[in-house]
């Protein structure tokens, strides 16, 4: 496996864990976001990943070990739980009983997640990093 293929699995790693960051900080920016642009309570937004093999040569259809996977983002799904009815009948989004819709998102939950998210970003920048050091290697003892 070449160096420039590792570099880019690691670099649709990178990119997938940044769009989970980016989710994540979409719920938590919006934990008390009553109504959106469509006037509905927000839900929270969560990335579905799939692994799609790299190349398709005849060495790596021999030997299973030998596959390698990259990371694609699937598509982003939304969090069907129930919003969380709060009494606040002075809130403009009350409903007639006097309360209000807030969305269903765990603070701690996503905290965690974003935690996951940056480690996992980590280690695929570490990744890319090292293939990059390698390269480099390589080119000064060949010069």
């Amino acid at each position: 496996m070449g160096l420039y293929r590792v570099m880019a699995i690691g670099s649709t790693g990178l990119a997938a864990q940044r769009l989970r960051m980016e989710a994540l900080s979409s719920n938590l920016s919006n934990v008390n976001t009553t109504a959106g642009p469509d006037g509905r309570v927000y839900q929270r937004r969560m990335p579905v990943f799939r692994a799609e093999q790299v190349g398709n040569d005849f060495a790596s259809t021999l030997d299973a070990q030998r596959k390698l996977y990259e990371v694609r983002v699937d598509r982003i799904t939304t969090d069907k739980r129930d919003p969380i009815m709060a009494y606040d009948p002075g809130h403009p989004d009350a409903n007639a009983e006097g309360y209000v819709a807030y969305p269903n998102i765990n603070t701690m939950e996503e905290m965690v997640g974003l935690m996951s998210a940056a480690r996992n970003y980590e280690a695929n920048l570490t990744a890319v990093n090292a293939a990059k050091e390698m390269a480099k290697r390589a080119i000064e003892l060949a010069g």
